[in-house]
């Protein structure tokens, strides 16, 4: 069986105790098995995410020549422990302009970015493409900096699809990289840089400070380049689903024995809220900017202004969960925040990643404004994703205003709609959430969550304590779907 074209969430109405484990992290995952392959010897990455976009990237390594074996992981459905055997630096050879060797990228963006610049390592052409809406996403960046340090790229709208002719390392060569559109410019290049001994410049707004590009420096510096084991962490992005699921979903009585989860925030008058959905194994390197998503949640979903130090004691029992090196703020940056009035910011590029969607569509639960600024590059994703979030929020009844690059959403009553998911994995598992706490919540092409987490549905509908036990219909049918319904593949 396989999941049908429209399904609807039905809502919890009991509190769940649940500890979630969630598949590795695509970013890190699509990173390492560039890294592995230009290696000096076998590298065995453990926890690697198994999704559509990380398929793509072994398809494409095999394709290329190198040898990848792919193993089962008895911890998770959606990883593998995946070995790929290093050719010391070396890119098989590609094809000719009138025969390339083809490497079809799909929608991966990663893919699409980081073989582009690893290529160039080679010798001959390679032609890469992929589905219509790669072809439309931004590359003209990262082509422009392959150019300077002295490849040919042929593009007719520098997108792809492209021509790339290899021609080796260029030890000294040297290029600047605008991250303006996308920071996975310059993480392809870093990570084919080091074996091209490329001299590289990143430019753009807070370069510096691009937690993604800070993500590649970091694995560059941990990983096993002469060969060796490397463990991948779960996907912080696709933990934030869950994180939201226990925050907004279970009322306690107010006592000391019913707070059992890192979190407690006044909900109402005589009572508290916990967050009784653990995410299993979380990760505390830093180097996913999504890992702070939990440390946000008190002001998504808040009914009642929290204060500076009820936001510092909830952290800090967070840090006390994940361990001692979890980064903390300072209470001066939180001491604005108690108005109920004032508008709070979040920040697509200074605070969270990808798991702002998340934020988005949780916030609209809440009974303060939120703005979500700096989101230019969900422009440019797998879909449009600002306009998408602001269309099918306001379906749902939600108040929510686009300026610029910024969506504020506003205290809304939200009801059930349809929702266009745009074959985009993110829209559907945020709108997914909502599902679980608004009634009526119908997801087109759920299968679309194949890109990075085919297990999201089964997991929604597992049993307690290894899923949430929800209730997933066939739209049409009003039949329940069974586990093996469930899985996107």
């Amino acid at each position: 069986m396989s999941l049908p074209d429209l399904i609807e969430i039905v809502p919890l109405t009991e509190p769940v105790h649940a500890e979630i484990t969630v598949p590795g992290s695509k970013s890190i995952t699509n990173r390492a098995l560039v890294l592995a392959a230009l290696a000096d010897g076998e590298v065995t990455l453990k926890g690697a995410l198994w999704s559509e976009d990380t398929q793509v990237m072994v398809d494409c390594l095999q394709e290329l020549g190198f040898m990848v074996n792919v193993e089962t992981d008895p911890g998770e459905f959606c990883n593998r422990t995946i070995t790929v055997y290093g050719k010391g630096g070396q890119v098989p050879r590609g094809g000719t302009v009138a025969q390339p060797m083809e490497l079809f990228v799909g929608n991966a963006g990663t893919a699409a970015r980081f073989l582009s610049a690893m290529v160039c390592l080679g010798e001959g052409v390679y032609r890469l493409h992929g589905v219509p809406r790669m072809h439309e996403r931004p590359q003209a960046a990262l082509f422009k900096s392959l150019r300077e340090l002295g490849y040919q790229v042929d593009s007719e709208n520098d997108k792809l699809p492209a021509l790339i002719h290899g021609a080796g390392p260029k030890p000294g060569a040297s290029c600047s990289v605008s991250i303006e559109e996308s920071s996975q410019f310059a993480s392809a290049l870093l990570l084919a840089g080091r074996v091209g001994r490329w001299q590289i410049k990143v430019t753009g707004e807070n370069a510096e400070e691009s937690p993604y590009v800070r993500m590649t420096s970091e694995l560059i510096k941990a990983f096993p380049h002469n060969g060796g084991e490397f463990q991948i962490e779960p996907d912080a992005s696709s933990g934030s689903y869950f994180w939201a699921v226990g925050f907004i979903g279970t009322f306690v009585p107010d006592s000391p024995d019913a707070i059992n989860g890192p979190f407690v925030t006044r909900w109402a008058p005589g009572g508290r809220f916990s967050l009784p959905i653990n995410v299993k194994q979380w990760p505390v390197s830093q180097w996913q900017i999504d890992a702070d998503f939990p440390t946000f949640l008190g002001f998504l979903t808040d009914h009642q202004p929290m204060t500076a130090d009820d936001v510092l004691a909830a952290k800090s029992a967070y840090a006390r969960q994940v361990g001692p090196d979890w980064r903390e703020r300072t209470k001066r940056e939180y001491s604005d925040w108690e108005g109920a009035q004032q508008v709070l910011e979040i920040s697509r590029a200074e605070d969270l990643g990808d798991s702002v969607m998340t934020a988005i569509v949780t916030s609209a639960l809440g009974s303060r404004r939120l703005s979500f600024t700096d989101l230019g590059r969900l422009r440019v994703q797998e879909c449009e994703r600002v306009v998408a979030l602001r269309t099918e929020l306001t379906k749902c009844g939600a108040n929510i205003v686009e300026e610029g690059d910024t969506l504020t959403v506003s205290p809304s009553e939200l009801h059930g709609a349809e929702i266009e998911t745009y074959n985009d994995h993110r829209m559907a598992m945020c709108f997914g959430v909502l599902g679980l706490k608004v009634p009526g919540m119908k997801i087109k092409d759920p299968a679309c969550v194949k890109k990075t987490f085919p297990n999201f549905w089964q997991k929604l509908a597992a049993q307690p304590p290894h899923g949430l036990g929800a209730k997933i219909l066939d739209a049409k049918t009003r039949k329940e779907l069974s586990h093996d319904d469930l899985f996107a593949d």
